[in-house]
C-alpha cells in the first residue's frame, strides 16, 4: 500500500519521500504477529524428501508491546482539566464520556500505543462530521451539529512529509475502508499554508490488485479545508527510544528492532523444546517374525488406539537382541535443560526491549523479598518513567488539538487556555502504598498541598480536589480527608 500511495505522493505533487524505511516497519510488523517467513519457515531432508516445516514459537514480540502498552496507558491513567465544561467537553464526569468516550479512547488508546511499540509509530488523526466550510476561502464555520471522530493509525499509515527538530509536523495518513468486498484507501494531506495554517485534503482510491484508482469522495467529505489555525489536527507517538536505522524519516523506533536476535532465541529454544516433545514418545520395536500382517500385508499393531506407539523391523542376525523379539526406547525428554534455556532467552529479551532482564519468570517456587524485587525492577522504572514522558506529550497534544478543534467546529463554550495534568498508573512498577504514606506525610508537613493528594490519587481535578476538600474541611481530620484511618 505505502509503495502505491507514495509514488503518488510524489508524482502528484513533487515530493522525494522515501519508501525504504516501510521495509523494516513490515520486518517489525512480522515479529509483531510472531511469524516472520525468513526464520520461521525451514526445510530439512529425512533422508528420502525434503520436508517444509514451520517453527513453534512463543510469539514474544507481541507480549513485549502489548506489557509496555498495559503500563503506559490503562483505566488509571487520569487526565485532569482545569476548566470543568472543557473536562466535561473532552471526557466527561466519568473521563469515559465526551469526545474520548465517543471514540473509545481508552481501549483504542492502549492498543495504539502496542501497536506504536511495535511499528515504532502511532498518530490519532482529528476528523469532523456536519461541519461547515466558507465556499470562499475554504474556511471552516463555527456549528452545534459538528462531531468529532478520532482514527487511530499505526506507522504503515503514516507518510511524513515535513520534519522540524525531529517533529512531524507536515502528513499524509491512509486508513482502509470495506465496500460491498472491495477495499478503499481514504487519504488525509495535512499541510502548513503561507499563512502558517492547517489546510487538509481528502482523496479516496479504489485499491485492486495492488494499484491505486482514484474516486470520488463519500458524500459529505470535504476536499480540502482550511482550519484557520497553526494547531495540528493530528497527535503523534513515539517510543522514547532514539532512532538507529539510518534512513529514519522522522519516524519513531520499535521497541523490537535491537531485540530481533533475542527473539530468535527465545524461539530457538521454545522451538527445541516442543520438538522434544514431540519426538520423545515411547518407541516399541517389534521382530517382524512375531508380527501379524493382513490380507493387503499391513502389519497389525497390538493397539490399535496408539499404533504410532509400535515400529515393525527386522533385527539384525548377529544382534545379540534377536532373541528378544521385543524392543523399547524411552527418549529423555531433556524438559530441565529446555526450561532453562527458555528461560535464559526471555531473560535477555525482556533486558534487551527494556523490562528488565526479571521480568518474565516461570520459576513460582521462588520467593524474593521486596527490596530484592524493587532492585530487580530498577531497569523497568527507569525506562517506563522515559516511556511516560513521551505518552505524557502525546496526550497533552491530543487534547489540546481536540479541545481547540471543538472550540472551532461547535462553539461550544470551552476554555482553551485551561490547564491540563496527566497522571499515570505507576503501582505496577513501584511501590504505591509507600508512596502514598510519602505524599501523605508531605501535606502533613506543608510541603504539599491536600488538593494534590486528591488529584493524584483519587482522579479528581484541581478544583474538584479543593471543592471536596472546602465541603469536609473541618468535620473530618486529615488522616479522614486523606482517605486514611486514625492509624495510618
Amino acid at each position: 500500500m505505502n509503495s502505491q500511495l507514495i509514488s503518488w505522493l510524489n508524482n502528484k505533487f513533487g515530493y522525494s519521500v522515501s519508501e525504504e524505511y516501510y521495509k523494516y516497519i513490515d520486518l517489525w510488523t512480522d515479529w509483531w504477529r510472531g511469524y516472520h517467513a525468513k526464520f520461521h519457515h525451514y526445510f530439512f531432508n529425512n533422508g528420502k524428501i525434503v520436508i517444509e516445516r514451520d517453527m513453534y514459537t512463543l510469539k514474544m514480540g507481541k507480549k513485549v508491546c502489548e506489557d509496555w502498552a498495559s503500563l503506559l496507558l490503562n483505566s488509571k491513567t487520569h487526565i485532569n482539566i482545569s476548566d470543568d465544561k472543557t473536562s466535561l467537553f473532552v471526557q466527561g464526569k466519568r473521563e469515559t464520556e465526551g469526545v474520548l468516550g465517543a471514540n473509545s479512547f481508552w481501549t483504542k488508546g492502549n492498543r495504539l500505543i502496542e501497536r506504536a511499540f511495535a511499528t515504532g509509530t502511532g498518530a490519532v488523526t482529528i476528523h469532523a462530521s456536519g461541519i461547515k466550510v466558507n465556499g470562499n476561502d475554504m474556511s471552516v464555520e463555527p456549528s452545534p451539529e459538528a462531531r468529532i471522530q478520532l482514527n487511530y493509525l499505526s506507522a504503515e499509515f503514516i507518510i511524513p512529509l515535513t520534519v522540524d527538530n525531529d517533529r512531524i509536523t507536515e502528513a499524509a495518513f491512509a486508513s482502509e475502508t470495506f465496500e460491498k468486498g472491495k477495499k478503499y484507501l481514504l487519504l488525509e494531506i495535512h499541510r502548513i499554508n503561507y499563512r502558517g495554517n492547517y489546510v487538509i485534503e481528502n482523496y479516496r482510491f479504489l485499491a485492486e490488485n495492488g494499484q491505486l484508482e482514484e474516486k470520488e469522495l463519500p458524500g459529505g467529505m470535504i476536499s480540502v479545508f482550511d482550519t484557520g489555525s497553526p494547531v495540528p489536527w493530528f497527535a503523534i507517538f513515539m517510543p522514547n527510544i532514539e532512532n538507529n536505522v539510518e534512513c529514519a524519516n522522522g519516524m519513531g523506533l520499535s521497541i523490537l528492532h535491537n531485540a530481533i536476535d533475542a527473539l530468535k532465541a527465545v524461539d530457538f529454544y521454545f522451538n527445541n523444546f516442543c520438538a522434544d516433545v514431540r519426538l520423545g514418545g515411547k518407541k516399541v520395536f517389534l521382530e517382524k517374525s512375531i508380527v501379524e500382517f493382513d490380507d493387503q500385508g499391513t502389519p497389525i499393531a497390538p493397539d490399535d488406539v496408539q499404533q504410532q506407539l509400535f515400529s515393525f523391523v527386522k533385527f539384525p542376525s548377529d544382534s545379540e537382541d534377536t532373541k528378544k523379539f521385543i524392543m523399547e526406547f524411552n527418549p529423555d525428554l531433556r524438559v530441565e535443560d529446555n526450561a532453562k534455556g527458555v528461560q535464559s532467552a526471555l531473560d535477555y529479551l525482556s533486558f534487551k526491549c527494556g523490562l528488565g532482564n526479571k521480568h518474565y519468570q516461570f520459576n513460582g517456587s521462588t520467593v524474593v523479598t521486596a527490596t530484592q524485587y524493587t532492585g530487580d525492577q530498577q531497569d523497568l522504572i527507569q525506562n517506563a518513567d522515559k516511556h511516560y514522558a513521551a505518552v505524557e506529550q502525546f496526550l497533552l497534544s491530543l487534547v489540546r488539538s481536540i479541545i481547540h478543534v471543538g472550540k472551532q467546529l461547535t462553539g461550544a463554550e470551552i476554555a482553551e487556555n485551561s490547564e491540563i495534568e496527566i497522571n499515570f498508573d505507576r503501582s505496577v512498577i513501584i511501590d504505591d502504598t509507600a508512596e502514598r504514606l510519602q505524599d501523605l506525610q508531605e501535606v502533613r508537613d506543608g510541603v504539599k498541598a491536600k488538593w494534590e493528594f486528591r488529584v493524584k490519587y483519587y482522579g479528581e481535578s484541581e478544583n474538584e480536589a479543593k471543592a471536596m476538600i472546602d465541603e469536609i474541611e473541618g468535620s473530618q481530620s486529615d488522616d479522614d480527608l486523606m482517605g486514611f484511618g486514625g492509624d495510618a
